[in-house]
């Protein structure tokens, strides 16, 4: 687990949080005014907070931005007796949201944090106020998005290497050494500004997996999609609804290889048609990496104009 104040050279300054409410030592960045409506950004794989350094000081003047780190990924803990499927992790969420009593919440999600905010918002429509997706689909009920999971992974080199590593065996076995394949695993995943990469920047994504049994986070994500064991929140008619009203913006790298804009943005479109959606030519799988600046601007944009 990475030292709640570890800074990584200054490019994460952000205050330590800390809150038992789910279970486990769950970490996260609350920054802005705590009055202010709520920003909730939500990481994915194999990243943590670390991935929205840039989005929370350009947000947290007029926002409070909260940015919980997953259980088993970043300053959180990696309890040893927890499942680590989705559904863990929108119960992990329900609890945190609820005992911080966030509310008038903007989703920022990208990658698996898009299945975890919509498991939230199935929940508790009544707390979301916009959905904004970055790279991470919005799964809420739609009767194809089995077909589009199924269709995403034949193409995506990251889902293939997940079914061919369970297959075979070696799923564990690499990804408890993701502190020493960090980088290729991201770049797998993909970024296309290889200037990103320093000392520092490896050091911070690979710090939170210093050992196998810190590393039961990154592998349950990938073992729950080879193996089914992930469960998708279904909304009731009145939660759908409620969340197709909200305003709501897709902000997409399309040269994410991960997950492809053809087969993840038709979830977007589907829940909201009106919406706009701003595809970001040559910007991979990790877009506030990659145009951190771009999606800063698109998002408080929004936030502002709605």
């Amino acid at each position: 687990m990475v030292p709640s104040d570890a800074s990584f050279g200054g490019t994460f300054p952000f205050v330590p949080h800390v809150t038992g409410a789910p279970g486990f030592r769950m970490h996260y960045v609350d920054e802005g005014p705590r009055d202010a409506e709520v920003v909730l950004c939500l990481h994915g794989e194999p990243s943590w907070g670390y991935l929205f350094r840039h989005l929370i000081p350009a947000l947290s003047g007029n926002c409070r931005v909260v940015v919980p780190d997953h259980m088993g990924f970043g300053k959180s803990e990696t309890p040893q007796d927890r499942s680590y499927w989705l559904q863990d992790h929108i119960d992990n969420l329900e609890r945190f949201v609820l005992a911080l009593d966030l509310d008038r919440i903007t989703l920022v999600m990208h990658d698996f944090g898009g299945p975890v905010g919509m498991g939230l918002a199935a929940r508790h429509p009544d707390r979301i106020r916009r959905v904004i997706s970055t790279n991470g689909p919005t799964p809420f009920g739609q009767s194809d998005l089995l077909d589009r999971l199924v269709a995403n992974a034949g193409v995506s080199p990251w889902f293939q290497w997940i079914a061919k590593a369970e297959a075979d065996g070696s799923l564990e076995a690499v990804l408890g050494q993701l502190g020493f394949n960090i980088l290729s695993t991201l770049k797998l995943n993909g970024f296309e500004n290889n200037a990103l990469i320093t000392d520092t920047w490896l050091a911070a994504y690979g710090a939170p997996f210093a050992c196998p049994a810190d590393c039961l986070g990154a592998i349950g994500w990938a073992k729950g999609f080879a193996t089914g064991a992930h469960r998708f929140e279904t909304p009731d008619a009145a939660a759908d609804r409620a969340i197709r009203a909200r305003p709501a913006l897709a902000i997409w790298g399309e040269a994410d290889r991960t997950l492809l804009p053809g087969h993840f943005l038709p979830l977007f479109i589907q829940l909201f048609p009106a919406a706009p959606v701003r595809r970001l030519a040559g910007v991979g799988h990790y877009c506030l990496e990659d145009a951190p600046d771009v999606v800063a601007a698109l998002v408080a944009d929004f936030i502002r104009q709605t």
